[in-house]
């Protein structure tokens, strides 16, 4: 099951930067909590730093729709929830990076921070614990997004 969202009606592509200097980025979110999807959506925003907009969110509820997502491409961030049930986000981290040429940067969403070692087994670039906070959530995604511009 997923949720496509355009954050803005114009797109350049996956990961651009335009002359204005600001990384336009797609964002890949897994969760089956829609509750803990809507909070990631709501801490990164629009803009989640002066150089870095999303101009587009898909929501996964399931590790098989974020597989497919991936497969077909076009994604610059990938945010994937450790506390998902049935496939948790560090596992499914864990496989995409091992299976996935050229792996967009992944964010983890840690149940507690005592967690960091199991986000760190997972090969996941960046984590971020439960409870979120929106300023971490902001400048994970928007130091991931930098990544990537950087890496293309």
């Amino acid at each position: 099951m997923t949720s496509p969202h355009a954050a803005a009606p114009a797109q350049t592509g996956p990961g651009t930067r335009s002359a204005d200097g600001v990384h336009r980025v797609s964002v890949l979110l897994y969760s089956d909590d829609i509750t803990t999807r809507d909070a990631v959506r709501a801490a990164a925003g629009r803009r989640p730093a002066r150089d870095v907009e999303i101009t587009r969110w898909l929501e996964c509820a399931t590790a098989f729709a974020v597989t497919e997502a991936l497969d077909a491409g076009g994604w610059d961030v990938v945010v994937l929830d450790g506390e998902a049930a049935k496939n948790g986000g560090l596992g499914l981290c864990r496989e995409l990076k091992n299976e996935i040429y050229q792996c967009p940067p992944v964010l983890v969403l840690t149940g507690r921070p005592q967690d960091g070692w199991l986000a760190a087994w997972s090969l996941a670039d960046d984590a971020v614990p439960h409870p979120l906070d929106p300023i971490k959530v902001a400048e994970a995604i928007a130091g991931l997004a930098r990544t990537r511009a950087a890496a293309l």
